[in-house]
């Protein structure tokens, strides 16, 4: 990494970045800028990674090269606008606010500002994130590997097309509420047969996850892995059965696209 990483904004994404950055020693704490404008979170953050923490926003743009804006969508402009003076061409400008394109970002900057607009989600706190990077016309190769290398630290991440950042909300950046709705309805299934709720949820949530961590590793087609578990005649494809006479699948669709569908009108 070429230099300090700065913070505008810690809250809990913003820490799980900070998390994912020193578990992966890409710099050192003391290379980590961070402000907050609530003093108490700032303190939090400063005591528990003692990282450099600043007085202003300006000063996070003075002193790191990579600034990644960890703030509400609803408080983005305002941050441009104070910091606009102090972003000079060599710095890198990341934003993870929600529904902010780099169209807007750019109207509130430099016209030669480097920018990567991103979506991560909230597994990102465990170390599990998904992050999709979109890049302005300004940001090299280079830049691109060393932004990549921050998010990576924390998950997978992968540089997309703007277009695409409908589609990367729907499957990614929302959809953990659907697996969480999943997890505890499988749970609520087990407990009717008669577990205990703390175990229920255990096993639902560690089958999910292991679920998962088959597609990733084995690139076996996720129908192909359900065939495996689905025995001619069997207990599974009863249950496949009654999911599909529900229209599991179109429910998960449909709602995919509809959050897809939300992002781009708001």
């Amino acid at each position: 990494m070429r230099g300090n990483i700065g913070f505008i904004g810690a809250g809990n994404m913003g820490q799980a970045i900070m998390g994912g950055i020193l578990a992966s020693k890409l710099v050192t704490a003391k290379e980590i800028v961070v402000f907050d404008r609530y003093q108490t979170t700032l303190d939090a953050v400063k005591t528990t990674y003692d990282i450099t923490a600043v007085n202003s926003e300006i000063e996070v743009v003075e002193q790191a090269e990579i600034i990644i804006l960890a703030v509400k969508p609803n408080t983005l402009a305002d941050v441009l606008v104070t910091v606009k003076d102090a972003v000079t061409p060599d710095k890198i400008i990341v934003s993870i606010a929600g529904g902010k394109s780099l169209t807007f970002l750019s109207k509130y900057l430099p016209e030669n500002t480097k920018i990567i607009r991103v979506m991560p989600n909230t597994p990102a706190m465990v170390g599990e994130g998904m992050s999709a990077l979109c890049v302005n016309d300004w940001i090299t190769r280079a830049d691109e590997a060393e932004v990549l290398s921050i998010f990576e630290s924390f998950g997978k991440a992968k540089i997309m097309d703007e277009g695409l950042i409908d589609a990367v909300t729907g499957v990614s950046g929302a959809s953990p509420a659907f697996v969480y709705m999943f997890i505890e309805a499988l749970a609520d299934g087990a407990v009717a047969l008669g577990m205990s709720r703390a175990d229920a949820y255990t096993f639902a949530a560690q089958t999910v996850l292991g679920s998962a961590k088959m597609v990733l590793e084995t690139g076996k087609h996720p129908g192909e892995l359900k065939d495996m578990v689905t025995s001619p005649a069997g207990s599974t494809i009863e249950g496949v059965k009654i999911l599909e006479d529900n229209k599991f699948r179109s429910a998960v669709m449909n709602a995919v696209i509809a959050v897809g569908e939300k992002n781009a009108n708001m």
